[in-house]
């Protein structure tokens, strides 16, 4: 299971290091947000599907 979490090359490795990236999705603490930065991400992704969905019925009426 260690070996997940091991960098294939070591360009990869010092990325990381000097980046700060997760290895994995499992490192990335997203429910840790602050809850404004929550919802006002919930916001985004709710009023881009909104209006997606809303120009494409617009469009079908046309």
């Amino acid at each position: 299971m260690k070996d997940e979490n091991k960098p294939f090359n070591d360009a990869i490795d010092h990325f990381n290091e000097i980046e700060g990236n997760a290895g994995n999705s499992s490192n990335a603490k997203i429910n840790k947000l602050p809850k404004p930065l929550k919802y006002f991400g919930y916001f985004m992704i709710g009023f881009i599907s909104l209006s997606i969905l809303l120009m494409i019925i617009v469009n079908l009426l046309n």
